[in-house]
């Protein structure tokens, strides 16, 4: 008999791979990687991870090469932890005719102009929003709207790009910068202006059609959005759970989702829930938060689904997890990073991750801005999080500027 084997096409990262692959291997099945770069994933050969080169952004190249595997191995599924090619797996899967997402929702989805237009026909709460090629088109969509506004590529994802804009001279800096030449574009240059949205920040995180779980959300200081701190459950009342839910399942309804993970995000207005984003993906970094909180593990749910078996999604406990991001504060290079191993030690810590000395750090205004994390877990939200602070008062780095001509 043919082994079973799970086709993972690119894995974002090998942190955001190895859950997966692990997952899958405890289900029995020979995870295998179709990447651009596989080499990227040399470090999970231990892990028995087989990588193959193809390239990613061409379907024929990847139906040619899944046919010569499912001469070899029984194809028991297809799927991607990443967004930008996670249409593309649900292509491969109607071909192949295994389960998978709609792959025409998911490229509506990412498209993030043609999902506002769906959420606002549809009468789901969102943003102010308008579309601009070009400067001239940011300067009028952003008077219409009136600073300040998020600026941002119209397709992309982890904050690549986005910034708030408080004032004219911040709004054609961002501007330039987008069109520039500095930015990397997964399309043709689009831009979305849109209306800043104050409140705090959650985000719900969905399997098929079924809200699991929300966390509240922290930013660090603007103009961009970098997360500070993840904490499940999020403390609100049930009222609110409720309304956010309703919305969340409006969402998918109008964009034609509800199959397999979906994450999205929110800020609570004057007006409620208003829709931030919506992400036809897992969270990076939400299923290990999710499971430590509910006893629910996403990731082998996500691959059940995706190889026909059935889910179980179940919580078997509550609690108070809370991840906290250690951001840079500067450029230069990281000359050290201590505390780590004593942060790790305080009771209710469950995981601390750090860079490297001696790196480079070019501060990005994203989620690449982060020098490490700590995790931490109690009985309650209030308890996990005076953990947290005592482990992350023990950490401490240093980082100095970049040698100028003159030195």
């Amino acid at each position: 008999m043919a082994t079973r084997a799970l086709i993972l096409l690119e894995g974002t990262t090998q942190e955001a791979c190895l859950p997966y692959v692990l997952a899958a291997q405890s289900l029995g099945l020979h995870p295998i990687t179709l990447s651009a770069d596989p080499v990227q994933y040399d470090n999970l050969a231990a892990a028995r991870v087989e990588a193959i080169c193809v390239d990613t952004n061409n379907l024929d190249a990847l139906i040619r090469e899944c046919s010569r595997l499912s001469a070899i191995y029984d194809i028991a599924g297809i799927t991607s932890a990443r967004e930008a090619v996670y249409a593309t797996a649900g292509k491969l899967c109607r071909h192949f005719d295994l389960p998978g997402p709609n792959p025409a929702s998911i490229e509506r989805c990412c498209e993030k102009f043609t999902q506002r237009q769906l959420l606002a026909e549809a009468g789901v709460p969102i943003p102010a929003y308008r579309l601009a090629a070009d400067a001239k088109d940011v300067e009028h969509a952003a008077a219409e709207i009136g600073l300040p506004v998020i600026l941002k590529p119209a397709v992309g994802n982890g904050s690549y790009g986005v910034r708030l804009c408080r004032d004219v001279d911040e709004l054609a800096e961002h501007t330039t910068y987008l069109l520039g030449g500095k930015h990397i574009w997964r399309s043709s240059p689009r831009m979305l202006v849109e209306e800043f949205a104050q409140g705090p920040h959650y985000c719900a995180n969905i399997m098929g059609d079924e809200v699991i779980a929300i966390a509240a959300a922290e930013f660090g200081p603007p103009p961009h959005f970098v997360f500070h701190e993840y904490a499940f459950p999020a403390p609100l009342i049930e009222d609110e759970y409720k309304h956010i839910t309703d919305v969340s399942l409006s969402c998918l309804r109008a964009l034609d989702l509800g199959w397999g993970p979906t994450n999205i995000e929110f800020r609570w207005t004057k007006r409620g829930p208003v829709v931030i984003e919506v992400n036809p993906r897992m969270a990076s970094g939400d299923s290990k938060l999710v499971q430590l909180a509910y006893g629910v593990d996403l990731i082998t749910a996500h691959i059940k689904l995706v190889i026909g078996e059935e889910w179980d999604l179940r919580k078997r406990h509550s609690k108070g997890v809370v991840q906290r991001s250690l951001n840079a504060d500067r450029d230069g290079i990281l000359e050290r990073m201590d505390g780590g191993s004593r942060a790790a030690a305080v009771p209710g810590v469950v995981e601390v991750k750090s860079k490297e000395p001696k790196v480079p750090i070019v501060r990005k205004g994203d989620y690449r801005d982060s020098l490490g994390y700590v995790i931490a877990v109690s009985s309650s939200l209030a308890e996990t999080k005076m953990i947290l602070q005592r482990a992350v008062d023990l950490i401490d780095w240093s980082i100095t500027p970049f040698p100028t001509a003159a030195e």
